[in-house]
């Protein structure tokens, strides 16, 4: 009887300790706006301080990308697992790891942020909160690198949760490191992200009328990589 009371109270104490959903969007918020405000502004400050060298402007943007991503997967994953991207959302739901109603309300909620995060690093470098972007992004080889970096990503958070779980900060910080540089489109592979940068005149900036390609490549991807990456993954690691 003893025994069994303990364990009771092990088990009251662990569904209490679970994160609310409320506390599970409010981690989402915050780390999706972060990264948008961390992806644009050091565009901002990489395109003022790179003196016309753009590919130093974007060495600069991709490490401070990565540098973010890395900080807040470690610090929000153990409350809402850290998504930030509609397309990993879409692939968790699609894995059955999340639930209709939460997975909703994930994605409506990083579209929300994203956009925040666009204002409030246009307001730390007194720009408006939101402008319209102009840069042309769209052409079927930008697409078809959309549709790489999305699958790449879905595959690295797949693998590294499956196999490596303490590696998953680390392995998706340094993909997109990595993936700003080996896509023609620079690795956006984020519909939140792809949406708020539609707001932004600025390096990181896309033509709001080129949003929606980039955006269907990306759930596209997700959606093919998710059963493709499923089977690979299925069974024990190697030893």
């Amino acid at each position: 009887m003893r025994s069994g009371g303990r364990k009771t109270r092990r088990l009251e104490r662990d569904v209490s300790a679970a994160p609310t959903l409320a506390r599970r969007l409010a981690a989402e918020a915050i780390g999706t706006a972060l990264l948008l405000a961390t992806v644009v502004g050091s565009g901002i400050m990489a395109e003022r301080l790179a003196g016309g060298n753009d590919a130093l402007a974007l060495l600069a943007n991709a490490l401070a990308t990565g540098a973010i991503l890395f900080v807040l997967i470690g610090a929000l994953a153990p409350v809402s697992g850290a998504h930030f991207n509609p397309a990993v959302t879409l692939s968790f739901l699609l894995q059955r790891k999340i639930r209709l109603r939460a997975a909703a309300l994930y994605m409506l909620v990083q579209f929300v942020a994203a956009l925040a995060g666009v204002a409030l690093a246009h307001l730390m470098f007194e720009k408006p909160p939101l402008e319209i972007g102009v840069k042309a992004r769209a052409s079927p080889a930008l697409w078809l690198a959309e549709a790489v970096a999305t699958a790449g990503l879905v595959g690295t958070i797949m693998g590294t949760v499956r196999f490596r779980p303490e590696a998953v900060a680390a392995a998706v910080a340094l993909y997109i490191t990595a993936a700003y540089w080996f896509t023609s489109s620079t690795s956006f592979a984020n519909p939140a992200v792809t949406l708020a940068r539609g707001f932004t005149d600025s390096f990181s900036g896309i033509a709001l009328g080129h949003v929606p390609g980039f955006v269907g490549v990306q759930f596209a991807a997700a959606m093919a990589a998710t059963p493709f990456f499923r089977w690979l993954f299925e069974g024990r690691a190697p030893r």
